[in-house]
């Protein structure tokens, strides 16, 4: 599925492209790793956002938070 970067999505059609649960998809929204807009109750997703999101700097972002997460995590079950 090509993502068009001037094309509106819903949260479905995005979750569906990346290849994640429901929950990761409204857990990217939360934390504002995905930018949205709110129309009434749902949101929709601009396809440059979805783009930007699978460019290779913000992947590298994600990654040294869920580092430091899973650092921060284990030094507190040691504990």
């Amino acid at each position: 599925m090509e993502i068009k970067k001037n094309s509106i999505y819903t949260v479905d059609e995005t979750k569906d492209m990346l290849k994640i649960s429901k929950s990761t998809m409204m857990r990217l929204i939360k934390k504002g790793m995905i930018r949205t807009a709110k129309v009434g109750k749902q949101y929709r997703i601009l396809g440059k956002e979805i783009l930007r999101v699978v460019s290779p700097k913000l992947e590298d972002k994600v990654g040294k938070a869920y580092s430091k997460a899973r650092v921060w995590v284990h030094e507190g079950v040691d504990q």
